[in-house]
């Protein structure tokens, strides 16, 4: 079964140089530029999104081997020690 996505048309400026390195993309793998755009962005997004869950990770490991303490209420008060100054 073919999955077919919602679109939306947008336009973007791209510099000389980086529409020819997709129309090089495109010629060589045999797709429209449209096609090569929207993976390469999908791939970046991925990417970027990854980022924020690495970071969790890492500062997870870090309080882990640290023995980091926060307060024992944290997930039930969040909004408190995110948003109330402190001293």
């Amino acid at each position: 079964m073919l999955y077919i996505r919602h679109m939306i048309r947008t336009q973007v400026y791209l510099p000389k140089d980086l529409y020819q390195e997709i129309q090089i993309v495109a010629t060589r793998e045999k797709k429209p530029k449209a096609e090569v755009i929207r993976e390469t962005l999908e791939k970046g997004i991925t990417q970027k999104q990854g980022n924020a869950g690495k970071a969790l990770l890492k500062i997870a490991a870090m309080a882990k081997k640290y023995r980091w303490k926060g307060p024992k209420d944290l997930s039930a008060n969040h909004d408190k020690y995110l948003y109330e100054e402190h001293e």
